[in-house]
């Protein structure tokens, strides 16, 4: 079935199902992120309030209570850590607003546009404190390693990107490694940390399972902008064009395009504001070469290797539920 074909209540009841083995504890994590971002500073409390309203769908605060339940066996602790762990994902989408100037975030105002780029910031910054201040509390150095490892990765991925001299140029191994640091390192996190709060003896195999969840569910993401508008994903179809970022589905139609289309590529890229005619030329172009198709067989490829990952745990809801998110996942590319 095709997201055109599913509705939002559908989407959001499939995540609610995948949900249901941790809903109480996923419950009581929203608690936990407000207690980590508090302030009396009159500001902070300003943009922590708009930060709630466009609160997301706590995929990866679940992937930690999921990892955490696989032997049945999960930690109170893992409530804060999934908790702190949002945290630090919000962190990275306000400075990537910031980075981008991009001004809508799930179809709200960004934090830049709202109030400014200074205070987008200085936001993230703080809120990164935040996940340090409560990093510390825990007092767990495995836990602390994992985070610090994250954010590291995640770090130097963007300076892979904003480093791209020849954006053409940029290769699937170059896509590869940023969407494994940018997006999967935060998937790969999220399981391994669970796996550490309850499910140690599967750390390795939940390590495997999150980053390669992660970058399936980035190629998906960067499938919906060619193929969905505004309605599905909060932004303009063909943003990343707009914004001059290869991602696979280029990549992959570059390989076999006529030098008149990819003559067409280069005078978007060339472009500072192209147009919206520009953009739909280049996404017929992609998807007359192929690149969708392909990009599509990565996908599921990533999403193979996912559940392979899952094969020896515990036949239990929680591994039902694992599962299932690999094809929540998948079913955001259509």
């Amino acid at each position: 079935m095709t997201v055109s074909a599913r509705s939002r209540a559908d989407v959001a009841a499939a995540l609610q199902d995948i949900q249901a083995p941790v809903r109480a504890r996923l419950d009581r994590v929203s608690g936990e992120i407000w207690r980590i971002v508090a302030t009396d500073l009159a500001i902070a409390d300003e943009v922590n309030q708009h930060l709630a309203a466009m609160k997301g769908k706590m995929f990866r605060p679940t992937l930690v209570l999921l990892s955490s339940a696989v032997d049945d066996t999960p930690e109170e602790r893992a409530i804060p850590i999934a908790a702190t762990l949002e945290v630090l994902h919000l962190a990275t989408l306000v400075h990537d607003d910031a980075v981008d100037h991009s001004v809508l975030r799930r179809g709200m105002p960004t934090i830049n546009a709202l109030f400014s780029h200074q205070v987008s910031v200085i936001m993230g910054d703080f809120l990164y404190a935040r996940a340090l201040t409560e990093l510390v509390r825990l007092n767990d150095w495995d836990v602390a390693r994992v985070f610090a490892d994250a954010s590291t990765t995640m770090t130097l991925g963007e300076m892979r990107q904003l480093g791209a001299i020849d954006a053409l140029a940029f290769s699937e191994d170059d896509y590869d490694a940023l969407i494994r640091a940018k997006t999967a390192s935060l998937f790969r996190a999220a399981c391994e940390l669970g796996a550490l709060t309850g499910a140690r003896r599967h750390r390795e195999a939940l390590v495997r399972y999150g980053e390669r969840l992660g970058m399936a569910f980035q190629v998906a993401d960067d499938l919906l902008d060619y193929t969905e508008g505004q309605e599905m994903t909060g932004k303009p179809t063909g943003l990343d064009l707009r914004e001059h970022k290869v991602t696979l589905p280029l990549i992959a139609a570059l390989r076999s395009m006529a030098p008149a289309g990819r003559r067409s590529v280069e005078e978007l890229f060339a472009t500072a504001e192209p147009t919206d005619a520009q953009v739909a030329e280049i996404i017929a172009l992609v998807s007359e070469h192929g690149g969708l198709e392909y990009a599509r067989r990565r996908g599921d490829q990533f999403a193979r290797e996912a559940e392979e990952a899952l094969a020896d745990l515990p036949d239990t809801p929680v591994r039902a539920s694992l599962v299932d998110a690999i094809g929540y996942v998948l079913d955001r590319r259509w």
